[in-house]
């Protein structure tokens, strides 16, 4: 059986091969639904599959876009590659995915091989400090939206990024668990290397500050691991709890880093003989879904994910396509707090 073509589909749909083109790769907004639902339909009864190398030989590049992320281990990033392929489906492009762990060298490798597939536009999640591993490729042409990545000093290549303001995640953590009285507030974090976590753990600084509180170094907790800790959250966390909540002067309430981490501090404090929030309130950071069902649901820092990814997207898109013109920066987007019942009234003197 011959191979099915966009004249076919045309023909059954009765429409011109462009306006099945224009379907095909996202721009059929302006159509009528009618047509739309043609279209549709006879991609369906025909069977018809693009044609992704003939699409790559005419426009240079293939309809596929990158994401890297630290670890699909932690929900957060599972969620945020499913709202990435969705948004790139809406918009005419479907998504490789890889985990990174944060390792430089091997978002390099990741990258490399992509543009060899044709893919000139990437999603990164890995918010590291340094992004001279990807300059090379930058400079060839590579399209990239960084999450969580704001331009830094130093940098020697600006790229487009989008992301919630970090230090006003842990400002509003802190400053919650403040106007509860907690004095002894501790902070759980895998190694603190990446832009985000530095702006977290500078927010929840600045707000003991301005509240009076000498910050104790010692009850900043950021592990041994010799990676990030992504894909070993919930254990990570746990060892924090251990080593914070056994000390003479325990805190009365840890801020972790994420939700994962927080999960990790409940079964560290379970560990101990401790209840939350009876004993320590705990916060996290993300609203994964799983914050709303623990025991006892989760005080967190809700991120706009579907915003988020859908803005990332839709800039790399434009990027692509260059019908954006908007200069290469940073987009920021407003958290949340959600209060539930990890957190309660500090009652210890």
């Amino acid at each position: 059986m011959d191979k099915v073509t966009i004249a076919d589909v045309a023909r059954v749909a009765r429409v011109s091969p462009s306006s099945v083109s224009n379907v095909l790769n996202g721009r059929s907004e302006r159509m009528k639904p009618s047509t739309l639902e043609r279209i549709q339909q006879a991609i369906d009864q025909l069977g018809y599959t693009p044609n992704l190398a003939a699409r790559q030989l005419k426009t240079g590049h293939a309809p596929i876009i990158g994401l890297i992320v630290p670890s699909v281990a932690n929900p957060f990033y599972g969620i945020f590659a499913r709202r990435i392929e969705e948004a790139a489906l809406a918009n005419g492009y479907q998504v490789l995915l890889g985990n990174s762990d944060r390792n430089p060298d091997r978002e390099r490798q990741y990258a490399e091989e992509l543009w060899g597939y044709g893919v000139r536009g990437i999603i990164f999640g890995s918010s590291l400090v340094q992004f001279t591993h990807l300059e090379s490729l930058i400079a060839k042409g590579l399209h990239v939206v960084a999450f969580d990545r704001p331009t830094q000093q130093g940098d020697r290549v600006i790229i487009d990024s989008i992301g919630v303001d970090n230090v006003q995640v842990t400002r509003l953590a802190t400053k919650h668990l403040l106007a509860l009285g907690h004095r002894r507030i501790g902070f759980i974090s895998g190694p603190i290397r990446t832009v985000n976590r530095l702006d977290r753990l500078e927010g929840f600084r600045a707000a003991l500050q301005e509240a009076g509180v000498e910050p104790d170094p010692q009850l900043v907790w950021e592990g041994v691991a010799s990676n990030f800790g992504d894909a070993a959250a919930v254990d990570l966390g746990r060892q924090g709890a251990h080593d914070l909540l056994s000390k003479t002067h325990p805190p009365t309430a840890i801020i972790a880093i994420n939700d994962m981490y927080a999960f990790g501090v409940y079964a560290g404090a379970r560990d101990l003989g401790l209840n939350v929030p009876e004993d320590v309130s705990v916060v996290g950071v993300d609203d994964i879904v799983l914050a709303e069902v623990v025991q006892p649901p989760l005080t967190t820092v809700h991120q706009p994910i579907t915003d988020i990814t859908r803005l990332a997207v839709e800039r790399l898109v434009g990027r692509l396509q260059e019908t954006c013109t908007e200069p290469l920066g940073h987009q920021v987007l407003s958290p949340k707090l959600i209060v539930r019942a990890s957190t309660a009234r500090c009652l210890q003197n």
